[in-house]
């Protein structure tokens, strides 16, 4: 499933990695790790989420210095996959505040009934299968951006591609579904392309061989045909607070 923007995603890439100006604008609200709103080149439009590694409050579950870098793989794997709409995200050597990852600022917001109809746009079990495959173990319900078109924005993938079992979302109505056809597909290309391919070398460099691994397993169980979609196993299952 093509992403539902008529922009050139490459030249977004481009041009979060290379343009030289960065200007911090401000640090976003309520976010756990210093998360910077900036301000690339000439363009005042272009703007961008800058998360440094120097600004990651330590975990006693994830390497200190890795959640960029999993911004960046998820990145990747929905890019590969085709869903759900992750913006263009990249790793930032020369900003302000050392390496980091670079995401394009998606201007929406989060709507308080737009789960309660989740079952009723194919979107959702995008996201819902999304974090089964990366492992995410914090979708939020203010991580899906709505914006002015109508498309539905998946952000904050800084917990993802732990090599044990951390899923944690409020995304749980899908639980006990067979995927469709056309998911499959798209899963069966990128387990082709995690065995050696581009994607398998660019999630290489940006995480653990064994977080590589364990996502091969989680792809491989989720194409076979008597998969489906797993249920909370217990109230830890649903991040808090879950907004």
């Amino acid at each position: 499933m093509a992403y539902g923007r008529s922009f050139d995603f490459g030249a977004i890439e481009e041009a979060l990695a290379s343009l030289p100006d960065l200007e911090l604008l401000g640090l976003m609200p309520h976010s756990s790790n210093y998360t910077f709103l900036v301000r690339l080149g000439p363009d005042p439009d272009l703007l961008a989420i800058y998360k440094p590694a120097a600004g990651e409050r330590p975990l006693w579950d994830f390497p200190p210095g890795t959640l960029f870098r999993r911004e960046v793989a998820a990145y990747a794997l929905a890019k590969g996959l085709g869903w759900p709409c992750v913006p263009p995200t990249v790793v930032r050597a020369k900003a302000p505040h050392g390496i980091g990852s670079l995401q394009m600022f998606v201007d929406g917001g989060w709507d308080p009934d737009q789960l309660t109809h989740s079952h009723d746009r194919r979107e959702w079990m995008e996201f819902a299968v999304f974090d089964v495959i990366a492992n995410n173990a914090d979708r939020k319900a203010g991580h899906c951006l709505t914006d002015s078109e109508g498309v539905i924005w998946a952000i904050d993938h800084g917990l993802t591609f732990h090599a044990q079992t951390k899923l944690r979302t409020v995304i749980w109505e899908f639980a006990g579904r067979r995927l469709p056809a056309p998911m499959r597909d798209d899963l069966a290309r990128v387990a082709a392309d995690l065995d050696g391919g581009e994607l398998a070398m660019t999630l290489s460099d940006l995480t653990d061989p064994d977080e590589v691994e364990a996502l091969r397993r989680r792809v491989d169980r989720a194409l076979d045909r008597k998969w489906s979609l797993p249920h909370p196993e217990s109230d830890w299952s649903i991040p808090w607070p879950p907004i």
